[in-house]
């Protein structure tokens, strides 16, 4: 059974009260929210450049880390701070888990490759889609997209993700189905009709393909890829569960999914959610990615 604030928008307490949390002040619930840190900010842009492919790289090895590479397929980008118009990808063929930030390439809005490592390969489908995707959303820093097994699974339903635990409020009216697959994206239509039913939102469930998802950091867009793997994984273990009695599995309300996102869905958590992730992987490979 939903909570009363489900049915009733004051709960029966007065104006003072937090929402959706019964015996909490406002007060009290600002104060027990900490205040996150933030991004870097840099006045040197070329210095902002180097900080990014280091981090570039860096998300490159937490999916390979977790087995978000199949073959050569999947492609992670950064906009490049001093030209915006470019962007900085992975090359074709090198291994997620080997990628230093020597080895990323630069790429104009044209898919020229213009700068960058040894191997100067340019994966058509990556520049197709995030091209596509940069171009329409000047607020996108990063796009990450990879063929990761529980995504594609989840989106050969031809279905949005159901919101049905805490970590999936993140995805609550933010984000979309792609609903069309004609092999790989070598087409700019395509490209563009994928960044066109992307819109404002954060993530994409491009069907019979695999996730795509944006951010304003590149750890928010690999943090938001992460969880919401791991969503399709919970939705379809639950579905599985819960058909097999016969049932479905219990959704979050509309309400308190809104509720949630401000804290769990926002550029800033997803940004902070990463922190432990990128972390690891430092330590992991004594910072070799940075070379």
């Amino acid at each position: 059974m939903p909570p009363p604030s489900a049915t009733n928008g004051t709960n029966g307490q007065s104006e003072g009260h937090a929402p959706l949390e019964p015996g909490l002040s406002k007060e009290q619930a600002e104060v027990q929210m900490p205040r996150f840190p933030g991004p870097p900010k840099f006045d040197d842009k070329y210095e902002e450049r180097k900080y990014l492919k280091g981090r570039l790289a860096a998300a490159f090895r937490i999916f390979g880390k977790l087995g978000f590479d199949e073959g050569v397929a999947g492609h992670i980008t950064v906009r490049d701070p001093v030209d915006p118009t470019t962007f900085w990808v992975n090359p074709f063929g090198v291994a997620f888990s080997l990628i230093k930030a020597s080895d990323l390439i630069q790429v104009d809005h044209k898919g020229k490759v213009i700068d960058g490592g040894p191997v100067r390969l340019l994966n058509s489908a990556a520049f197709m889609i995030h091209g596509a995707v940069h171009e329409a959303r000047p607020d996108v820093m990063c796009a990450a997209h990879s063929h990761s097994i529980y995504g594609r699974s989840f989106c050969s339903l031809g279905r949005k993700l159901d919101i049905i635990t805490q970590d999936a409020c993140s995805f609550h009216d933010d984000h979309v189905l792609y609903e069309s697959f004609n092999g790989i994206v070598l087409a700019e239509k395509e490209g563009k009709d994928i960044a066109t039913c992307l819109g404002d939102k954060k993530a994409a469930l491009l069907q019979n393909h695999g996730l795509l998802t944006v951010g304003q950091t590149i750890e928010a867009a690999v943090f938001w890829f992460v969880s919401l793997e791991k969503c399709c994984h919970a939705q379809l273990m639950a579905d599985a569960a819960a058909g097999g009695r016969g049932g479905a599995p219990i959704k979050v309300g509309d309400e308190e999914a809104a509720f949630t996102y401000k804290t769990v869905g926002t550029p800033l958590a997803g940004w902070f959610s990463a922190k432990p992730l990128f972390d690891v992987i430092h330590q992991e490979t004594n910072g070799e990615y940075l070379e």
